[in-house]
């Protein structure tokens, strides 16, 4: 996937997104995060309750690395010519008493569908912390639905909501994304703060690196996501284009 490469000149907007993440300095309180000594966090080590009030969450807002703004797309594509579009709709859901954020993750090969999902999401207006409800899966074979792997409610069978993307991520401190026991328990730990990451679309400073792991199976995943842009690679996945929503 060679091609001419832009650099990718961030807006004022995003700047200041920055600076307010680098304020937070590793203090007491930041390393008693990454170190898991914040209450919430589990026998594995990772965070997998959250002091949020949930009736503070809403379906649109932005953190420093995520945006819920209806309208938003980023295209993607790997080596092999498999495309992955993220759409931001103009659609809510109330999940487990919060009205969530509709995002469609559509996956296609050979410009046929592989995977359909519409993921659940809410961010806390205060400190941009993004919050993950569930997601509905479809997966497709010969142009037909064939199974749901991974699909899950928060409030449904013992599911919980679990910790999208902090606000202010902290280098160490390890949380629960998916809390669906036997279903979907993805976990993520902050990797980096500054990498530089080039994709089609640009070339990208200050990047949070993001690793991903699931006591499910031994799948590792890693993602990047800009600063006032968001995901910007997604395992062999790097972005295409993308189109900011309204504000």
């Amino acid at each position: 996937m060679e091609m001419r490469r832009l650099v990718a000149r961030l807006p004022i907007a995003a700047l200041s997104c920055l600076a307010a993440c680098q304020s937070s300095k590793p203090d007491g309180a930041a390393l008693a995060v990454a170190s898991g000594a914040q209450t919430g966090a589990g026998r594995d080590g990772f965070r997998e309750t959250f002091a949020v009030d949930k009736t503070k969450l809403g379906p649109t807002g932005t953190g420093c690395f995520f945006s819920l703004h209806p309208g938003a797309v980023m295209s993607y594509r790997d080596d092999e010519g498999a495309t992955l579009t993220i759409r931001v709709l103009d659609e809510t859901r109330v999940v487990d008493g919060v009205t969530t954020r509709v995002i469609e993750e559509r996956e296609e090969t050979s410009g046929k569908p592989s995977e359909i999902s519409r993921n659940f999401f809410a961010i806390d207006p205060v400190t941009g912390d993004a919050y993950y409800f569930g997601e509905a899966v479809d997966i497709y074979k010969g142009g037909k639905v064939t199974s749901h792997p991974g699909s899950w409610l928060s409030g449904v069978s013992g599911a919980r909501f679990g910790l999208a993307l902090p606000g202010k991520p902290v280098i160490g401190d390890r949380y629960h994304q998916e809390l669906a026991p036997g279903v979907a328990m993805d976990r993520a730990e902050i990797a980096g703060l500054d990498d530089r990451v080039e994709t089609p679309a640009g070339a990208f400073e200050h990047c949070l690196h993001v690793k991903e792991t699931t006591p499910l199976d031994k799948d590792v995943g890693h993602k990047w996501y800009a600063p006032g842009v968001g995901l910007v690679k997604d395992d062999e996945f790097v972005l295409v284009s993308r189109s900011p929503g309204a504000r």
